[in-house]
């Protein structure tokens, strides 16, 4: 799925959610940036982590990128590790929303797709996304939940930290999915800004799918973070 024009921004979605979930996020974004959003468990043969890179790696290719702003939320934080450290020289900067960082591998994996914690925060967005996923791809998200469980994501961390790429990690008032302790972590590791998001008097508790459940406020807080790709300064029609 791709809106807009402009820089490319990739958004890697959560675990069991559709790209069109993210889709009133990405509009408000299409002043500005072209916003790619790949069905990242609809893989051709068998998911695994390195098949999935290479799929994204081929829609950058097949789209004639030459550099990308990255965004990931939750499980697709982990992809977005392994995009960044494989190719840093292509990617211009990195965005994490409460996503797959640092903790006890199996214990983040738990806490990002055991179905309790889903539920306990689902909206009905994330509910029809993750029904539908299920439904239509249960082996690719098994193999998928396989990988979280059983991956380390330390050495890609460090490389990107050491490579120097610009990365800002965005979390939830309150996530209650994942532990804002852990996202801070992350984002030390990183050598990334941490961003916790900023309630407007009145508003309703910010949980761990803001970035499709309140898009506005989203964007509000990822113009804060003066991104390359949104810049005012990014030349039209720069891909």
């Amino acid at each position: 799925m791709t809106v807009g024009d402009g820089p490319t921004i990739l958004v890697l979605h959560g675990y069991g959610m559709q790209p069109a979930t993210y889709l009133p996020m990405a509009r408000l974004l299409a002043d500005r940036a072209r916003v790619v959003i790949p069905a990242i468990f609809e893989l051709p043969e068998r998911w695994t982590f390195d098949h999935a890179l290479d799929c994204l790696e081929s829609t950058l290719d097949e789209l004639a990128v030459d550099r990308v702003s990255l965004m990931g939320h939750s499980f697709g934080g982990g992809l977005e590790l392994g995009l960044a450290a494989r190719m840093p020289g292509r990617i211009r900067e990195c965005v994490f929303s409460d996503t797959l960082g640092v903790h006890r591998e199996f214990g983040l994996a738990w806490e990002a797709v055991h179905p309790i914690g889903i539920l306990r925060m689902a909206t009905r967005p994330a509910a029809t996304s993750f029904v539908q996923s299920w439904a239509t791809h249960p082996i690719q998200l098994s193999s998928a939940a396989l990988w979280a469980f059983f991956s380390n994501r330390a050495a890609e961390i460090q490389a990107i930290a050491d490579e120097g790429i610009p990365c800002h990690v965005m979390w939830a008032e309150r996530d209650t999915v994942l532990s804002r302790a852990d996202g801070a972590e992350f984002a030390r590791r990183l050598r990334a800004s941490f961003n916790v998001a900023n309630r407007p008097p009145g508003y309703e508790p910010i949980d761990h799918d803001w970035m499709f459940d309140d898009p506005e406020l989203f964007v509000a807080h990822l113009d804060e973070l003066r991104l390359d790709a949104l810049s005012v300064a990014a030349r039209p029609g720069e891909r």
